[in-house]
């Protein structure tokens, strides 16, 4: 693993996602080496040649001055990193940064692989509405080894339950959905006792982990060739139209609300999770 420091002038940036104002990404790279990592492009723009997952920036940054002009604002951690990489444990980069906005009013979103947030969980508790998404898209701890360095699915299973104890709202992001492999049901199955939203994201594979995937399928499920070349080669998308009908029965059988590109629903804290399908937003079906 290449680690460097490096110094930026501040840590948050405007955000052009939907879900949040600003993102914070405490580190350049990752080194989780997700094989279907769609920020390997951050390449490009940090003269990194390296191979994904290789590699780490760490963030050095001014003190945030005035924390309060956050207030109100949601705040993504990490659009392009995890912030709870192994790092983490060393550099305490994320955790610099939820100190400085303690008592900021900020809202938080976390995205991560990895059940070190637990660590911040006496900072968390201290903000409004503090939101944490782990990406689960398997049970079979075999494939999830092939596709990443993240700790196992059951760490990250028992780390969500321990911050939705903690009456921290927690979503379990079934992202991205392998055809043929991921067992969608069985996720929600043992996820919904412990969280408030199911998130839906398919596999898109574009750039240069497209190759990288569809070898792996060739090589390890030749039986899904054929289903990957009509979804990634022929551009058919009858697969999701099929599987979103199929999940859509399963939640009403479960008596689970069910809903598409909106994650704007809040139920009560305790009630159960809300089921979002992101199939067919824009940057999927371009």
């Amino acid at each position: 693993m290449i680690i460097k420091n490096i110094s930026v002038k501040s840590v948050l940036s405007k955000s052009n996602l939907p879900v949040s104002d600003f993102s914070a990404n405490p580190y350049v790279g990752c080194s989780h080496a997700c094989k279907y990592c769609y920020a390997s492009f951050m390449k490009r723009f940090t003269n990194h040649s390296e191979e994904w997952g290789t590699f780490v920036d760490v963030k050095e940054w001014p003190e945030i001055k005035n924390p309060k002009k956050y207030s109100g604002k949601e705040i993504f951690l990490s659009s392009v990193t995890d912030p709870y990489q192994p790092l983490e444990a060393k550099f305490l980069r994320t955790r610099k940064l939820l100190e400085e906005l303690q008592g900021s009013g900020a809202r938080i979103s976390i995205a991560t692989k990895s059940d070190l947030i637990l660590r911040d969980l006496d900072l968390l508790k201290n903000f409004p509405d503090v939101r944490v998404s782990f990406s689960i898209n398997t049970l079979d701890e075999k494939f999830r080894a092939d596709m990443d360095k993240a700790v196992s699915i059951e760490r990250r299973l028992n780390a969500m339950k321990t911050l939705h104890d903690a009456k921290i709202r927690t979503t379990c992001f079934i992202s991205p959905i392998f055809p043929g492999i991921s067992d969608v049901k069985a996720i929600i199955e043992r996820a919904k006792d412990f969280c408030n939203l199911i998130w839906l994201e398919n596999l898109n594979l574009r750039g240069d982990y497209k190759a990288r995937i569809l070898n792996y399928i060739h090589e390890n499920h030749p039986e899904l060739d054929a289903l990957y070349r009509e979804i990634y080669t022929k551009k058919n998308l009858s697969y999701w139209f099929d599987l979103n009908e199929e999940i859509k029965e399963f939640s009403e059988a479960l008596g689970l609300a069910y809903v598409h590109n909106d994650d704007s629903m809040k139920n009560p804290f305790d009630a159960p999770p809300i089921i979002v399908n992101y199939f067919f937003h824009e940057q999927i079906t371009r």
